[in-house]
């Protein structure tokens, strides 16, 4: 067994014992293939929460300095996260992120870029939206609401109570030959942030409280994959 997979299990035993889940939409993580799974970002919780609850193979993006802490680090650096530098282009983290895609795995990212501490949504950045384009890998987003109390909850001995909610896959659709310029690359990452917007309380929306219901023009929901059980 992977050191991966035993930190899986000891996450998911954690998970369990100290986090009282409301999840749902748990069937639209597909079984299969390359994919995309983005989140808010509140705290140093959700990516931890979102690797227990993925149930794949799920490699993650975390800042370097998280690799380089004298305790965690170890464990993030045994799990495979790949180190980003955060306000720089990071073609290293971006080519490493490439190679999980293009293996048929499933890569975790924060669009947010930062913790934002107070739960509302930040600006997403537009990696995301070029690493799905580049592997044409379907995208999912996943809404955490919740996990900002843990830190008193556990000084307290109490389960903290986190609702999740998991949204439709989706591609970015683009006419063939379609060269997509910086302007039409910020509306992709809009809309799919309008996505994970929509999986959170109107006051967790923040930067996209504004036009969360609006069409999608460059967003499809139409394509294959294999639900869960």
């Amino acid at each position: 067994m992977s050191a991966r997979e035993n930190l899986n299990r000891l996450l998911r035993f954690l998970t369990r014992h100290l986090i009282a889940f409301e999840t749902h939409g748990m069937p639209n993580i597909p079984r299969h293939g390359r994919l995309i799974v983005y989140i808010n970002h509140i705290n140093f919780l959700d990516p931890i929460l979102a690797c227990a609850l993925v149930p794949r193979e799920v490699i993650p993006l975390s800042k370097v300095e998280n690799l380089q802490h004298p305790l965690f680090g170890p464990l993030a650096r045994a799990y495979g996260a790949i180190p980003i530098h955060r306000g720089e282009v990071d073609l290293a983290a971006f080519r490493r992120s490439l190679e999980v895609l293009e293996a048929d795995k499933v890569l975790l990212v924060a669009p947010e870029g930062t913790r934002s501490g107070h739960g509302r949504l930040q600006e997403g950045k537009d990696g995301l939206t070029l690493l799905a384009l580049r592997t044409h890998a379907p995208l999912i987003p996943i809404g955490l609401v919740g996990q900002e109390k843990f830190p008193s909850n556990f000084r307290k001995l109490w389960r903290t109570k986190v609702s999740v909610r998991v949204g439709r896959p989706f591609r970015f659709v683009v006419g063939e030959g379609l060269k997509v310029r910086r302007q039409e690359l910020k509306v992709m990452t809009t809309e799919a942030m309008r996505d994970l917007a929509c999986l959170l309380p109107v006051g967790n929306r923040g930067a996209y409280a504004e036009g969360a219901g609006d069409s999608r023009q460059w967003i499809s929901y139409d394509i294959p994959f294999s639900p869960r059980p």
